[in-house]
């Protein structure tokens, strides 16, 4: 803001009670006075903090929470920090910074008559990881099984880290991924299951001994209050240093840690049994990070399915494969029980950087290779396979999806006489020199295949533009000529690609040619629609 913007806005707070009392550390100008809920017969003293540029949201905060609250109350923290809004929710006109401070502070002033009244109690579960918060838990755990789990210890700045598993193995790698040393430590953990949503008790909180822990699960869910007892108990009897707890919710992942050898006494609770001592023992809540490869990937798209336990092959990781195969990663492609094959024979020249997914350290490495090896960089939990071979020569094994990448007209033949009677196919390529991108999918054997496309094309019939397709070549010498076009072409071609592999896995097979115009100085020629399988298509009509 301008400095007679600033002034405008100072002198609108003075009008509403606020006083300027100076800046904060990072920069942004701090205001006092008192928020008036309405209909309230007081005020409440606060603190404004406002962003310099006006960006950000006003920061409000109550510089003496209310003793009559309760110890957990929706949207306000510890700190007396109010949420009346969320981030994101909307966007702040800067050119009006009068006007949006007093719509904030109006609305922050509704939120907190809520709070005052005992209201919006039910945000609580909405809202409870803002409650439960502590020493950081990695969970990397694909299965379902309960009881006892899985803890490797590692070691990061000096600094214990637990990570729980079901697969030492695939953990390890990821840790090793991040640079963590493995350490010969353990603890023991136990996953227990709930069909009840987190929520803070408002007149207790946090929980400080087992007692707490066992009072507060007994109001949410009393059989896994048992669930977790039965687990504490069983840890002391095994004579450990300490137990993790993790509570697997409909809402969340959330944990705590019981720690036995304790030498000072708990603090007196309500909640001490005097005939089970451990009731007394001190609690430590655990913030539970998932970095499972179902949650990574399911995390972004929560109502589809993810390529989670398929067997997909791409053949060519070349302009469009590499890009490809690094998004269908993303969305789950070998993790989970599945397998991702590349398949490509050819290398990575300094030509084909311009516009592919790998760059210049692995100049002259094979492709399929390369690829694979940073796909594992940043999935290390991913089982991908790499075939620098011709695909005519390997052996793919039986697969849930084959996609061809290679833009190859006539491998893209060959691969459908061997491929789509028994295995769905997807086919990418880009037209001319970047004019459009399409990709086919056939399921079924009334489908057309990418040969059948061929024969349609002759004639006429399914084209991308209703222009020919220019014709224009680069390159000389010993470089051969090739087809220019920029990588984001490639890109579009592989978003293309992406997109209809999650159609597929999500059973949405229609329309099953899909074209995605490049060059608007052409005319889209045919829409997105079903093409059956031609009736001079050799592939189809054996």
């Amino acid at each position: 803001m301008s400095a007679s913007a600033v002034a405008d806005v100072i002198e609108a707070c003075k009008q509403h009670g606020f006083k300027f009392v100076g800046k904060t550390d990072d920069g942004w100008f701090k205001l006092h006075g008192d928020l008036l809920p309405p209909q309230a017969d007081k005020g409440y003293p606060c603190e404004i903090q406002l962003d310099p540029k006006f960006f950000d949201l006003p920061r409000i905060r109550l510089l003496k929470i209310p003793p009559e609250l309760p110890a957990a109350a929706p949207h306000l923290g510890a700190d007396g920090g109010l949420c009346y809004l969320a981030k994101g929710s909307v966007v702040l006109d800067i050119y009006d910074p009068v006007g949006q401070l007093l719509a904030c502070l109006q609305r922050a002033a509704v939120v907190f008559g809520h709070i005052v009244k005992g209201e919006m109690l039910e945000d609580l579960a909405e809202e409870f990881f803002a409650y439960w918060h502590g020493w950081p838990c990695f969970v990397d755990i694909q299965d379902n099984v309960l009881g006892l789990q899985n803890c490797i210890v590692a070691q990061a700045n000096e600094s214990p880290l637990w990570f729980i598993t079901d697969n030492e193995d695939r953990t390890t790698e990821k840790l090793k991924s991040l640079g963590y040393q493995v350490t010969d430590k353990t603890v023991l953990t136990y996953r227990v299951k709930t069909g009840a949503q987190p929520r803070p008790l408002t007149n207790h909180w946090p929980p400080e001994t087992v007692g707490d822990i066992l009072a507060w699960q007994s109001i949410l869910d009393p059989r896994c209050r048992r669930k977790i007892h039965k687990r504490i108990k069983e840890g002391k009897k095994k004579k450990a240093n300490g137990v993790l707890i993790i509570i697997e919710s409909p809402l969340m992942t959330y944990g705590f840690a019981v720690l036995y050898n304790q030498q000072q006494p708990a603090p007196k609770s309500k909640h001490v049994n005097s005939r089970d001592s451990s009731f007394g023992l001190k609690v430590m809540p655990i913030s539970v990070v998932r970095i499972d490869d179902r949650y990574l990937a399911q995390r972004n798209i929560p109502k589809l399915k993810t390529l989670a336990g398929k067997s997909i092959a791409v053949i060519g990781c070349g302009t469009i494969g590499g890009y490809l195969s690094d998004m269908l990663v993303k969305a789950g492609a070998g993790t989970c029980g599945g397998k991702l094959t590349l398949v490509d024979l050819d290398i990575l020249l300094p030509q084909n950087i311009g516009r592919h997914r790998l760059g210049f350290p692995d100049l002259m490495s094979n492709k399929a290779e390369a690829m694979a090896r940073e796909l594992k960089r940043s999935a290390p939990g991913a089982e991908i396979r790499a075939l620098p071979v011709d695909v005519r020569q390997s052996q793919l094994g039986e697969l849930d999806l084959l996609i061809d990448a290679t833009g190859e007209e006539a491998l893209g033949h060959w691969l459908c006489g061997q491929y789509t009677s028994t295995t769905p196919m997807l086919s990418i390529w880009i037209e001319g020199p970047g004019t459009a991108v399409r990709s086919l999918l056939r399921t079924n054997e009334s489908g057309a295949c990418y040969r059948c496309l061929w024969h349609s094309n002759r004639r006429g019939e399914l084209r991308s533009t209703l222009a020919p397709l220019p014709t224009i070549l680069a390159g000389h010498g010993c470089e051969g000529l090739y087809v220019p076009f920029p990588a984001s072409v490639a890109m579009h071609a592989a978003s293309l690609g992406a997109e209809m592999t999650l159609d597929w896995i999500n059973g949405v097979y229609s329309p099953a040619l899909r074209t995605r115009l490049i060059d608007h100085t052409h005319q889209l020629a045919s829409p997105d629609c079903d093409p059956p399988r031609d009736r001079e298509c050799p592939v189809c009509s054996s």
